[in-house]
Formats: C-alpha cells, structure tokens, sequence
C-alpha cells in the first residue's frame, strides 16, 4: 500500500487529488495540508511514501518545504505538481530533492503512474525532459569555476564506466539507450545506475542528472 500525503492550498484540488488516489486499491491518502509548513508536520507524523506537493502556496511555499523534507531525512519522495511543465518553480523543486513533477492538467493515470513510479524510486519525469529542463535554468547552478568533477567525492567514489554512465545519464539517455550504444546488457545497467545512485548519494535519477550538472560532468547544450 502506498501512503500519500497532499499538499495544495486549493481545497477543492486537494478534493480531486484524494477521491482519485483512494479509488485504487494500492494507495490510500494519510494526509492533507493547505501549507508548506503544514506540510512538513504531516511528512514528520505520518511518514508518507509520496507527497503531491504544489509549488506556490501562502506561508513556506511547495520549494521549501520539500527542502526542509529532504533535508530531515524522510522517507518520503516529493513529487512536485505544477502549473507548467518548464518554469523556474519545476526547476527549483527538483534542485530541492523532488523525485519529478507533473503539471496539473495530467491525466488522472498519468498522475497515478507518477506516484507509483515516485514511490518505487523511479523518476517521473523523462530524462530528456529533465535535460532540456536543467538547460533552460542552468544559470541557477552555482557559479564555480574549473571542472570540480576532478575531485568531488561523490565522483572519485565511482569507477570509470560508473562515470561514463552518469555523464550519459546526466545527457538524457534512458537505459535502453547506455545498453544498445555502450554494448551491455540492460540488466548490468540497471546495477550500475544503483550502485551510481548508493555511492553518489543520489536519490533517484533525477537527482543523478543534476549532481551530472554540478559536478560538470555534462554541459549545458
């Protein structure tokens, strides 16, 4: 069973929210808050697996509280819904520790398969669409010069094609992709990219794609 927490200061979408995700028999809603600080003190008494977390709303907005979630330590896996699919907003969440985002006008299975795929610790957004988004905002990325790739811990960790692969993750390519074109099976794959993610530290492959970006392992295009 999967528990989701719903954070949106809409009464009516929080409404929406909850009658779809109890009509299925693997999820059930623990939660909701109008706030991102009400939203912070539900993720702490309930431990959800998920959150649905809207971007803008009154008080600690959608961004810092899936900040101060992240950084407690809590299970959950914030799942970002907002207004456009590539704003700034979708970009700081991510940059916060947010699995993904959906953009409220979703089909109600396309919000489903997204917490399904947040919960199992799967990204929801495609990772192309996680490029083109980080490129788009990339001049929020912290101005440090040189290549810190060389010596950042998180990279020396990783051995030589663990970081091929991250630079491929980190340039859109699914695993299909890094299995047909760097000639291995999709299942050694699918370890390197854990092992890639537990050494890192990385939550997920969205996570992955941006520490790829700070780390400069991929450049903006």
């Amino acid at each position: 069973m999967t528990t989701v927490l719903i954070a949106d200061d809409q009464p009516m979408q929080r409404f929406g929210f909850r009658m779809l995700l109890e009509s299925q028999d693997d999820m059930t809603v623990v939660g909701e808050a109008g706030n991102g600080t009400e939203a912070v003190g539900l993720v702490a008494r309930h431990h959800p697996d998920v959150v649905l977390m809207d971007i803008r709303m009154p008080g600690l907005d959608g961004i810092e509280a899936t900040r101060r979630i992240i950084t407690s330590g809590a299970r959950a896996r914030i799942l970002i819904v907002t207004t456009f699919d590539l704003d700034e907003y979708a970009y700081e969440g991510l940059r916060a520790g947010a699995s993904g985002f959906l953009v409220k006008d979703a089909l109600p299975e396309e919000l489903l398969a997204g917490v399904r795929a947040v919960a199992a610790g799967d990204a929801v957004v495609a990772p192309t669409l996680t490029r083109r988004l980080l490129d788009a905002y990339v001049h929020h990325l912290p101005a440090t010069p040189g290549a810190p790739a060389a010596g950042d811990p998180r990279i020396t960790a990783l051995t030589e094609r663990e970081r091929e692969i991250l630079t491929v993750i980190g340039q859109g390519w699914s695993n299909t992709e890094i299995a047909a074109r760097l000639h291995l099976a999709e299942s050694t794959v699918k370890t390197h990219v854990t092992r890639i993610l537990a050494k890192t530290g990385a939550r997920d492959r969205v996570q992955a794609v941006i520490l790829a970006y700070d780390t400069r392992l991929v450049t903006p295009t």
